[in-house]
């Protein structure tokens, strides 16, 4: 986001060449782990060696071209999110005031387009109406087209955000690049009522992790048919974080995915095309992988991630329930310990808010962050230990939290000064209890 580029934890010449790279080694990076994952073995030092022998042309080579079939497929499967979006009916829930004072508005139908989606997908496999494994067949020709389509939609939100912003939390910082990257408009729709990040956050983004994690249980029981403990293991724990996810929607209207980071390559680009291979990785890895952990160590790695995205949960839940109370609730069993925080908005308007130093919140700043990743850990486990490239996701989802969560310090420090002094006293710890 542009308050978050101003704002930035690095030096300006760092920012923009982290920038840079990002938005030229992100696309690249998607195809080859797809590659690695569906015709390299696993292997990284199988996909290392060709490209050391074949160079750039090597990788032009391996790189498919985004074909009609791809193209209808994400059509279809936009457009079915999109009308769910727009057509079912759902609970009017306001976002936080924004840094301009414009608070946006949501239709909270997360939930029940995510049990439609989920049924109809079952549903036309069930009734031979669509075969699941042709995502799979097709699934770098989708990711190529999803490569370029976002990219242009990053192009489309550049240029709404300079000639028809939706709001007046919009601006730029005078380098196209930083504007393209971090975003334009913090709140972009389409008419009144299509938020596109909603759109490309939830609706295409996550919803498409649990589309995928389905597919690649379709495609294991065409190839072997059944489909091995360690794909069920890890498409169930994805599927509750994911459930997790839909049923607490509203409150991540709340986080700095929505209410602090703009509608750029950033968010919209990641959600679009990285959520969707990246996320997913550690089941496309397992399709032609099968493990067989048994009975006993497979419920083990069950229960734990369940726990997990539990604790997760509880976290988010414990905060949500205490903003929406204004304090007036009980946190473990207690009355909150809270520090009341003053902040001034961009508009010159002098604003409050409760910060929440008990509970899961009292342990650190962002404990929520623990959980989160031991989650990813453990439906990545159902793979061992045979290749690396199964804990890619775990390994970069650590480096986005800790990221997140340093951007997030910075920016509460800039909003609430003196009283963010106070609160880092009272909650030294950033993420871990006692180390970090």
């Amino acid at each position: 986001m542009v308050e978050a580029a101003s704002n930035t934890v690095h030096s300006p010449l760092i920012t923009y060449a982290s920038v840079v790279s990002l938005l030229t080694l992100c696309p690249p990076f998607v195809i080859l782990l797809w590659y690695t994952m569906v015709h390299a073995d696993g292997s990284v030092s199988q996909t290392w060696d060709y490209l050391n022998g074949n160079g750039l042309r090597g990788l032009i080579e391996i790189w498919p071209k985004p074909t009609a079939t791809a193209w209808k497929l994400i059509g279809c499967y936009a457009a079915f999110e999109a009308a769910l979006q727009l057509l079912l009916p759902g609970k009017t829930v306001q976002g936080p005031i924004s840094p301009k004072g414009n608070r946006p508005v949501y239709k909270a139908n997360g939930v029940l387009a995510y049990a439609v989606t989920i049924a109809t997908y079952i549903g036309i496999w069930w009734f031979g109406i669509f075969n699941p494994s042709m995502v799979y067949d097709h699934l770098g020709e989708i990711f190529s087209a999803l490569i370029f389509g976002s990219f242009l939609f990053c192009v489309f939100l550049y240029i709404k955000g300079h000639v028809a912003p939706s709001s007046t939390d919009s601006g730029s910082l005078g380098n196209i690049i930083i504007d393209f990257y971090w975003g334009m408009e913090l709140y972009p729709r389409i008419g009144k009522s299509f938020d596109i990040k909603v759109f490309t956050n939830c609706r295409f983004g996550m919803m498409s992790w649990a589309v995928l994690a389905l597919t690649y249980c379709f495609k294991q029981y065409e190839l072997y048919g059944k489909v091995a403990d360690s794909l069920l293991v890890n498409t169930i724990l994805m599927l509750v974080y994911i459930t997790k996810f839909f049923w607490w929607e509203a409150g991540y209207w709340n986080t700095m995915d929505i209410a602090h980071d703009r509608a750029g390559f950033y968010i919209c680009w990641g959600c679009l095309v990285w959520v969707p291979s990246i996320y997913t990785s550690p089941g496309m890895y397992l399709v032609n992988h099968p493990v067989e952990l048994g009975s006993q160590l497979a419920l083990l790695i069950l229960a734990a991630g369940v726990l997990c995205v539990y604790v997760n949960y509880d976290c988010d839940r414990q905060r949500q329930e205490f903003r929406r109370t204004n304090g007036k609730c009980l946190v473990w069993g207690k009355p909150p310990s809270k520090i009341t925080a003053s902040y001034t908005t961009t508009t010159g308007e002098t604003k409050s808010s409760i910060l929440l130093t008990s509970g899961w919140w009292g342990l650190a700043r962002h404990f929520h962050y623990v959980p989160e990743i031991l989650a990813s850990f453990f439906w990545s486990l159902p793979a061992l230990f045979n290749h690396f490239i199964p804990y890619f996701y775990v390994i970069y989802l650590t480096i986005l939290l800790v990221d997140r969560a340093t951007r997030d310090d910075d920016r509460c420090r800039s909003k609430y000064g003196k009283y963010w002094k106070t609160y880092c006293d009272k909650v030294p710890y950033r993420i871990i209890p006692g180390i970090y």
